[in-house]
């Protein structure tokens, strides 16, 4: 898409800005090897946190000399273990979403893109993916700050196609990532088959989910006059109106009530909702209204 690139993601003073932060979860999880989260389970890490007595069997190398020297008995050093936090990116690439200036896509690449960069900071796990009308191929895990390159390089060609399908994308999606941890998913929801199926598959999961609902200027105040003829992008879909006061006060209940209640479902679930529009500032996004809702600190 070249408005994609022609606007880079993230300019360097943002960066600047998104390194003193690090992406927050709500649950602790078991990681496959030590991360730079500390968990409530007692393992082998640097952070001390109690002693317990030896048994037949333990690690020598745990045992702690000092106090054996004291007491005449053999007590354990037990630490607070490190966690690996897997942060994973699920972004709407339907056709849908090429709508608006900027375009969702293109917003949701820099929401996408400043997340990423606060998880590699800190060395999680980054993994990025796309959908629309099922899971495309994405992003494999990164780990590091030398590995935003390959967001960047993943995230800037990304184009729209197809019609938007989260409920066999998130099936797909929970089938292929094994592991535990945050999930955010970036889209507009503007899905015929609805969003409750697709929101379960990730719920079944286990994970910390965050929805990021965008949409844009043009449809949430839309100024259409006249007679009308809609043609839906996804399927062709058309629709014949004549815009009134009468109809455009309708269209916003509706809007209101499909807002209103894709909040409502996620909140009753434990899934934080955000909703923003292509004209909300996505750094005051990042930095001020995630920081709110507990994803980044």
């Amino acid at each position: 898409m070249p408005e994609a690139r022609a606007v880079p993601l993230l300019d360097p003073e943002f960066l600047h800005k998104l390194e003193q932060l690090e992406l927050v979860s709500r649950k602790i999880f078991v990681g496959r090897m030590k991360g730079e989260r500390t968990s409530k389970r007692r393992g082998s890490s640097v952070e001390f946190a109690d002693y317990r007595n030896y048994a037949v069997g333990d690690d020598l190398r745990h045992i702690d000399w000092n106090v054996y020297g004291r007491l005449d008995k053999l007590f354990l050093k037990l630490f607070l273990e490190e966690e690996d936090l897997h942060f994973y990116t699920l972004l709407d690439t339907s056709l849908s979403m090429d709508f608006g200036d900027p375009t969702k896509l293109h917003y949701g690449k820099q929401v996408a893109a400043a997340l990423a960069f606060v998880g590699l900071v800190n060395h999680d796990r980054v993994v990025l993916d796309t959908f629309s009308t099922t899971l495309e191929l994405g992003m494999p895990s990164v780990r590091g700050r030398s590995q935003m390159w390959r967001v960047v390089q993943f995230l800037e060609p990304l184009h729209a196609a197809g019609a938007g399908n989260l409920t066999a994308a998130a099936k797909a999606f929970a089938v292929t990532h094994a592991g535990k941890g945050i999930v955010v998913v970036i889209s507009d929801f503007l899905d015929k088959r609805g969003y409750a199926d697709g929101l379960r598959y990730l719920l079944a999961r286990n994970m910390d989910i965050y929805v990021v609902h965008v949409l844009c200027r043009e449809e949430v105040e839309p100024e259409l006059v006249g007679d009308l003829r809609l043609v839906d992008a996804e399927d062709e879909d058309v629709a014949e109106i004549s815009v009134s006061a009468p109809l455009l006060k309708r269209y916003k209940d509706n809007l209101n009530a499909f807002i209103g209640g894709l909040k409502s479902w996620c909140t009753r679930r434990g899934i934080t909702y955000i909703f923003t529009t292509n004209q909300d500032p996505f750094d005051k996004l990042i930095l001020n209204y995630l920081r709110e809702r507990g994803l980044v600190k």
